[in-house]
């Protein structure tokens, strides 16, 4: 069964979590952020203004810079965070893909001036966009619902048909599989993300949402089955990965159920299905959207080397073969791609959903993982927002309700909608169905005369209208040049920079807090130093302040050197000459190459690269290259440089070995320091590395390593040291992440190990300093433990209303009311009426803490007051303390 881990996992990719990794805590009080929230022992709720619709990104809870959790929610506007306790929280955010959604938009953020457009790139030759021969037929089929691992309800399979009338022969497949958007409906202004769907409720018909793309490939020849996932959005909340095993199994149910009817089982198969031609299962293509892209990649990585048997939703044989998949917005928690299937992956330019365009970690987190011939493309659509591919995701189209995914309330002059910059939803669709076509056409039919579509050649494609769809790719018949790694020297105007690190000085762009600027430097979650990723940053204030960059051993190159270059986002007129040497010392003057930057604005900067290429006249290898700006300043960052060839070599799907992390859970003990281990299974032949990443759940402190898996290894050891006592204490988690580096593949990516604190928790006593004082005197309680704990233990009291007269927010400090409950005293009300929760902590290794509440004096005649406080304290459990009741007379 898939696990539900804790909120340090999340620093791993999206996962469902619990507000404190500490295990026992106190009950005590946050610094109220005002009245969308609400605190309490168990749980920490967030109340949106307005419904926030269901999206691929994950809604966390943050306190200032500490991930707190995944937050739930049903009806799109109360999300929760489930708690074991409490702790002092401050400054609470919610946060989705480095968007604050708790803000309105900074006014800063009003529209400026009109972003600068690249120019349009030339039309190629061959158009996939052209619709074919075939007329078609449609239809859909629902089976009975299957059980999933870690899934309590069941998940529907369901799909929407579409292929060619009077084909003859066996046909390709082409799966669609949509991403993560709320389930069900009743109308506009009522929809949810249960499921199934309550009495009265529609389901959401996502599933529906490609039939234009379905129509063009099927009028090619292709079957096309486009399925449903609502029952795996509703519940992916509760899965450690996100849903993309999920996914990966429901899709292989599907493809398993088209190989019965493509065969023997023809005659029992949907009416549709029979009206369609048989499906030629070794020649399948995915198209996933958002996190049904991960979820086409893990259906293709598991096809090859299958998950464990206790993940898994779909045991049976593999009948089929993954030839390509085309992903849209996708995500891609884990950076574990399948880097032997080619891929092309749209990243919307305007995408306010996936907003930090993580995938592009399809490209560059394959690079040097195995054998390097599958092609991998980026399509980079300018003036493209997240939903709008998918018909039932866009307003006016959609059955149940759709919005636009980018920010309504941001002015922005590039994505803002409605603005010219922005594509309409009719052209979006058209371009995610041209260059669906066209990744089918190159993967499935191997039809080469479409490749400089995707592989960064620098053309378009005339059926996608006046989209600007921009391209770089790796992989087919390129070799690697220039891979920035540790070993790698730079010199003149240029250095080695790292893509992730805190540290301005060592990072290739500055940190930012909440997201990455660079979708080639995403982090691996929210790491914030990965060691091992490089790129090579170059500035310049003068023309001819070149950058030299020494590859340790000279690297066989011929024909092409095929660079990806980013430069500053919205920036015209970048030029470099390019000179290169090779192993024998021989140099040649390679040419000039020019760039801007992508369009950009205040809020959307993405720093992406862009493929230029120069002729290596003659030259067999790259020992050294020097990058020589010839405009008057400016910025760029090297990506990778590569010998380039035209063609596409089979890929040669390879099982590489697989690894899949697990988990532990153990008491510390009493006995002083032990270690225990957390197993990580390896399957498959071969060996190769992956760096292993360890994260302490109470500091958030990382370190990592990189492992050496070698041929029939079937474990590597992950070393926890537990630090077992006899006093009470946190229970420590620490999460295991996998990232692979050569010849391996990495599937349950995310582990834990879960040492519980086996002390019992100490008791408290309540006795009054002061419970009666006058106005102007400070109410006073103490609290004292049986024994000291190694954490801090709190005590809270929530103040109800009390038998007589009571003090309302006028009688006490407005500082102390304001630091406590957010709230002003005017207009003077009861203290009970509002969420006010006063707390004391006692400090590890000691024994007392003091509750107070400091009153004012009013000068007005008035009885004695009172406030009244159930009282709860921290340990194993919330205890009840009972209640305590302070009184304040009048100083008249």
């Amino acid at each position: 069964m898939r696990r539900v881990v804790p909120a340090v996992a999340l620093v791993f990719g999206l996962v469902a979590g619990c507000l404190s990794v500490a295990g026992p805590a106190a009950a005590a009080p946050s610094d109220p952020p005002g009245r969308q929230w609400r605190v309490t022992a168990d749980a920490l709720t967030w109340q949106a203004a307005q419904p926030v619709p269901t999206g691929d990104a994950a809604v966390e809870f943050w306190a200032g810079d500490r991930l707190l959790g995944r937050a739930h929610t049903v009806d799109q506007r109360t999300y929760t965070l489930p708690r074991d306790g409490t702790e002092p929280l401050t400054d609470l955010q919610v946060r989705a893909a480095g968007r604050r959604l708790d803000q309105n938009a900074p006014r800063a953020l009003h529209r400026g001036p009109a972003p600068h457009f690249p120019p349009q790139r030339p039309a190629h030759s061959v158009d996939p966009g052209k619709p074919g021969r075939y007329a078609t037929v449609a239809g859909e089929y629902t089976l009975p619902g299957i059980t999933l691992p870690g899934y309590p309800e069941l998940v529907e399979m369901q799909a929407l048909v579409v292929a060619p009338r009077g084909a003859h022969g066996r046909r390709p497949l082409a799966l669609f599989l949509h991403g993560r958007h709320f389930t069900c409906y009743v109308n506009d202004e009522d929809f949810s993300a249960e499921w199934p769907c309550p009495e009265g409720a529609h389901a959401v018909p996502s599933y529906r949402g490609y039939r234009p793309a379905q129509e063009l490939l099927a009028s090619q020849g292709y079957v096309t089955v486009s399925i449903s996932a609502n029952g795996i959005n509703a519940q992916d909340y509760l899965d450690e990965d996100g849903g993309a095993q999920a996914r990966s199994s429901l899709i292989r149910r599907h493809l398993a159920r088209w190989a019965d009817w493509s065969g023997t089982r023809r005659a029992a198969a949907p009416a549709i299905v029979r009206a369609a031609p048989r499906a030629d299962l070794s020649r399948v293509f995915l198209m996933g959207h958002s996190r049904g892209g991960e979820g086409v990649n893990r259906a293709a990585m598991d096809s090859l080397n299958p998950p464990p048997d206790a993940q898994d939703g779909y045991p049976g044989p593999v009948r089929w073969r993954i030839r390509g998949m085309l992903m849209i917005g996708p995500t891609i928690f884990g950076q574990n791609p399948a880097p032997d299937v080619p891929t092309a992956t749209i990243l919307p330019g305007c995408d306010g959903d996936v907003f930090d365009l993580q995938g592009e970690m399809y490209l560059d987190a394959t690079r040097g993982v195995s054998r390097g011939k599958a092609l991998h493309g980026a399509l980079y659509v300018v003036g493209a927002n997240h939903n709008f591919f998918n018909t039932e995701w866009t307003p006016g189209l959609a059955a149940a309700p759709a919005f636009d995914d980018f920010p309504t309330d941001l002015d922005d002059p590039l994505c803002a909608g409605g603005l010219p910059t922005r594509l309409t939803p009719a052209q979006q669709q058209r371009v995610g169905a041209v260059y669906i076509a066209a990744a089918a056409r190159l993967f499935v039919a191997g039809d080469d005369r479409v490749r400089p579509l995707l592989d960064g050649s620098g053309v378009r494609a005339s059926s996608a209208g006046p989209a600007r769809v921009l391209n770089h790719a790796i992989g087919a018949a390129r070799t690697p040049a220039v891979i920035p790694d540790r070993t790698l020297r730079v010199s003149g105007g240029g250095r080695l920079c790292e893509q992730v690190d805190p540290d301005p000085a060592r990072s290739c762009l500055p940190p930012e807090k909440y997201s990455s600027l660079s979708p080639h430097f995403v982090p691996f979650g929210d790491l914030p130093d990965e060691p091992g990723r490089y790129a090579v940053a170059m500035t310049w204030s003068a023309p001819g302040q070149s950058t030299v960059i020494r590859p340790a051993r000279p690297q066989q190159a011929t024909g092409t050197l095929a660079m990806r270059i980013i430069v500053p986002p919205g920036s015209t007129g970048t030029r470099l000459d390019v000179v290169a040497t090779d192993r024998r010392g021989r140099s040649a003057d390679l040419g000039e190459v020019r760039l801007d930057g992508v369009p950009g604005s205040e809020l959307v900067q993405r720093y992406w690269a862009q493929e230029v290429r120069v002729p290596l006249r003659g030259l067999t290898s790259v020992a050294r290259l020097r990058l020589i700006p010839r405009s008057a300043q400016g910025s760029a960052w090297l990506v990778d440089a590569w010998g380039w060839h035209a063609g596409m070599p089979a890929p040669h799907q390879t099982a590489l070995p697989r690894l899949d992390v697990g988990s532990i859970a153990v008491d510390e003990g009493d006995d002083g320091a032990h270690t225990v281990t957390v197993p990580v299974r390896v399957t498959g032949r071969g060996g190769g590395q992956v760096r292993v990443f360890v994260v302490d759940g109470l500091t958030l402190e990382s370190r990592s390593w990189v492992a050496t898996v070698r041929p029939g290894q079937h474990r590597i050891p992950v070393p926890i040291t537990v630090q077992g006592n006899t006093r009470f204490g946190r229970d420590q988690v620490y999460a295991i992440g996998l990232k692979a580096i050569r010849g391996l593949q990495v599937g349950d990516f995310i582990g834990e190990a879960d040492i519980r604190d086996d002390d019992p928790a100490p008791s408290f006593t309540v006795e009054p300093v002061a419970d009666t004082v006058a106005e102007g005197g400070t109410l006073r309680w103490r609290f004292t433990l049986s024994a000291p704990a190694d954490i801090e233990m709190y005590a809270t009291g929530y103040v109800v209303a009390p038998d007589g007269p009571e003090l309302s927010t006028t009688d006490v400090d407005p500082d102390w009311l304001f630091d406590v409950a957010y709230e002003f005293p005017e207009p003077s009300r009861p203290l009970s009426t509002l969420f006010l929760a006063p707390w004391t902590v006692i400090e590890p290794g000691t024994l007392t803490g003091e509750m107070t509440i400091p009153t004012i004096t009013d000068n007005l005649p008035e009885p004695a007051e009172q406030i009244r406080l159930d009282l709860h304290g921290s340990g194993r459990e919330i205890q009840d303390l009972g209640s305590v009741t302070g009184t304040v007379t009048d100083a008249t």
